[in-house]
């Protein structure tokens, strides 16, 4: 082929190679957001502990570079005889004088597994866009849980349950959630498990009623629960 068409031009090698994506630099908007970028504010905990608002995303990326992100299963897919196949995303549709308009919604969590969770939903006409949506609403509705060992069970004063039970609730679901003594696990549903586990909590018992299959708000009521454990027990 080379004999056939000639020599190759210097350059050829390279033409049909993908350019690298530039790294666009963080410019800050808020005073919060120059103050972090800075190094005034070098603790996430200065932030949290003081109930300051977040409004940009970049922020909690450069003051904890090692938190990880997760995706709750909202949507469900249609199958035979009424089965179906969970999905990251929840589908609906609106009809309109065009035809049929199709949202995404998705719902992330994220957490540094050491007491900092956060969740989100994203919706947009696209399934990822909705994804990163849901990831920089979860970054923007952070906040600081306590953990412990409320068990009487254990007593160990250790920092792998909670102190104390709460409840949470959000449409007709209902949960709660109690100490454990260590090694007991996380006994709950597979959202609050993986919500629990990227909070950093790794023993807890549960109770949960009402429409669980309705992931998000079941999501909701697990996350509104978490929230109690910021106050002190009287």
């Amino acid at each position: 082929m080379r004999e056939r068409y000639g020599k190759r031009r210097d350059g050829d090698d390279n033409r049909n190679r993908r350019k690298p994506v530039e790294q666009v630099e963080w410019v800050p908007r808020t005073e919060l957001g120059r103050k972090v970028k800075s190094g005034e504010v070098k603790d996430i905990d200065e932030i949290l502990n003081k109930s300051i608002r977040i409004k940009e995303a970049p922020i909690v990326d450069h003051l904890i570079p090692n938190i990880e992100t997760d995706f709750i299963q909202i949507g469900q897919s249609k199958g035979k005889f009424g089965g179906g196949k969970r999905k990251l995303s929840w589908v609906t549709q609106k009809k309109t004088a065009e035809g049929s308009a199709i949202k995404f919604s998705s719902m992330a969590v994220i957490g540094n597994k050491a007491g900092i969770i956060g969740i989100g939903i994203g919706k947009s006409g696209e399934s990822v866009p909705a994804k990163t949506k849901a990831e920089k609403v979860a970054r923007l509705n952070l906040m600081k849980i306590r953990t412990g060992c409320g068990s009487w069970e254990c007593a160990c004063n250790g920092d792998h349950s909670i102190p104390f039970a709460v409840e949470g609730r959000e449409g007709s679901v209902w949960v709660k959630i109690m100490p454990a003594p260590k090694g007991t696990g996380l006994a709950i549903n597979e959202t609050g498990k993986q919500i629990l586990s990227l909070a950093g909590i790794k023993d807890v018992w549960s109770v949960t009623m009402g429409q669980t299959p309705t992931r998000h708000n079941l999501a909701k009521a697990i996350f509104k629960a978490l929230r109690q454990l910021r106050t002190v027990k009287q």
